[in-house]
């Protein structure tokens, strides 16, 4: 039985069209994956279909039954559809308990009953296996865990159709297999799961079909199983991508950074690191959420303060207080959730790449527009991003672009040492190689570049060397070249009340 039958599906903003002739299918007890670059239409089809944008042509089919009107977010529920969007949509100022049940408390005689919605919430929690209080404020969690809290609000609702934008973008391995366990038991209920994601490795996990769009426009549906991914990658991009990980060899510079006995009580608590970056190196942190990854880089670059520790660049002892003080001393930082703390999503192409350089583009306290649009056109040119303008809102951009944006605001000025925190997360397979291309670039003009990410493939195909972490503390320093994703794991759940694990380099 099809749960949803989409036929040609056409949608456009502003004179621009998103979605040309676009078709889709959803049997009853699949999975479908829903493929495509950033950009290619897919999270503009699954809104028309859970009610949030309206189609301007096309016919939708709900459980066999024509729709004849336009979706709204009510109905589309009321029918049996759900959506996980790939950017949270949380009240951080509520309670997980009161997020989940948003617009569908728990009353009686106009009186919310609050302790029969905790009771539902705590079950539904459990149902993920997820150890979270439901009167914690959710500005309070973590970002992983805020995901696991949206997609708590969708299945709380008892959904038979439920589209997953990229679920999994900021889960850890432990949560994907939790979720993934999730799914299978929805499909032997008999749901739909429409699943969109760019990790194409675990969709092999759960995936029945897929279908991929480019350019807003329909490519083909396949079967999953019976298909190579790159084939899959061939037709998302229409051109074969042969090097996944454009790693490039430099000769190793001078040591640029110490950094000495770094603590830090935020998050998980970072506790007694040191480590050496030098000049033209990639190196790069792993581990499992909650290892202290993020809260080393964001000690480090001022955004929490250290509570003991030292750094040295190039040989001089330097105080980072504040972001404001890392940008002097050329330390950048792309962070982990780039619309939230690297963007101003409101402000348009030009103000956030210029943000940070104002001094540069601007004299006696006046913005000089021609010189702004002059500086965003050269770094728009030199990172490729696509944009209809530098007036262009940012919120508007896919998401490889917007962390072209992070990246180019900060090129503006003379980096020495730059930091990506989870570069490619929610970034097509085409965007990630360009990413890459400008982490090279880097690298080749000798900047240090340390990454920070969750996708061990990505750690093994860019980094020079890797610094594994658990539990606040480093347990490992291992040569890329000579290690592999087994040895990585295994230290990145080895916790030693000592830090690092012995006969490790420390080099």
């Amino acid at each position: 039985m099809e749960l949803v039958q989409a036929k040609h599906i056409n949608k456009a903003f502003s004179g621009v069209a998103a979605l040309k002739d676009v078709q889709f299918s959803l049997l009853q007890g699949e999975v479908h994956a829903l493929l495509g670059e950033n950009g290619a239409g897919k999270s503009t089809l699954m809104k028309i279909v859970s009610g949030v944008y309206t189609r301007d042509s096309g016919e939708i089919r709900i459980n066999g039954k024509k729709i004849a009107h336009n979706l709204t977010p009510h109905s589309a529920q009321a029918m049996g559809i759900g959506i996980i969007h790939q950017e949270l949509n949380l009240c951080p100022h509520l309670t997980v308990a009161e997020n989940i049940f948003l617009n569908r408390e728990f009353t009686s005689l106009g009186f919310l009953r609050g302790g029969r919605q905790r009771k539902e919430a705590l079950k539904c929690l459990k149902y993920l296996n997820l150890d979270i209080d439901p009167d914690t404020p959710v500005r309070n969690l973590p970002v992983p865990k805020q995901q696991m809290v949206e997609i708590c609000k969708t299945l709380s609702m008892d959904a038979k159709i439920i589209i997953m934008d990229e679920p999994t973008s900021a889960l850890s391995e432990k949560e994907i297999d939790d979720l993934f366990r999730i799914i299978a038991q929805l499909k032997s209920e008999g749901r739909g799961i429409i699943y969109i994601s760019h990790r194409l490795e675990e969709l092999s996990r759960i995936a029945d079909r897929c279908t991929i769009l480019r350019d807003g426009a329909y490519v083909k549906t396949l079967d999953f199983a019976k298909t190579s991914l790159q084939e899959i990658i061939s037709l998302m991009v229409g051109r074969d991508l042969t090097e996944k990980f454009p790693r490039v060899e430099t000769k190793r510079g001078e040591k640029i950074l110490e950094v000495k006995n770094l603590s830090s009580p935020h998050g998980v608590g970072v506790k007694n690191v040191s480590f050496n970056l030098y000049q033209g190196e990639i190196l790069a942190f792993a581990g499992l959420m909650g290892a202290g990854r993020t809260e080393l880089v964001r000690a480090m670059s001022g955004a929490d303060k250290m509570s003991q520790g030292e750094m040295v660049m190039e040989g001089q002892p330097v105080k980072i207080r504040s972001p404001i003080t890392a940008i002097a001393q050329g330390f950048f930082c792309a962070p982990e959730d780039r619309k939230r703390d690297g963007l101003c999503v409101k402000m348009s192409l030009s103000e956030n790449i210029t943000l940070p350089s104002l001094d540069i583009v601007s004299r006696f306290g006046i913005v000089r527009r021609k010189l702004e649009v002059k500086k965003t056109n050269e770094m728009v040119q030199s990172l490729r991003i696509k944009t209809t303008g530098t007036d262009q809102y940012v919120r508007t951009l896919s998401g490889g672009n917007q962390q072209k944006v992070v990246v180019g605001k900060w090129l503006m000025r003379h980096a020495r040492i730059l930091v990506f925190d989870e570069p490619t997360r929610g970034i097509d397979v085409g965007s990630k190689i360009e990413i890459y291309n400008i982490i090279n670039d880097l690298k080749q003009k000798g900047i240090g570049v340390i990454i920070v990410s969750s996708e061990l493939p990505e750690v093994l195909g860019m980094s020079d060397r890797i610094i594994v972490m658990c539990n606040g503390r480093i347990t490992a320093e291992l040569v890329t070249k000579e290690t592999n994703q087994e040895e990585i794991m295994k230290y990145a759940t080895q916790y030693s009340d000592g830090g690092l694990s012995e006969n490790v380099n420390t080099e």
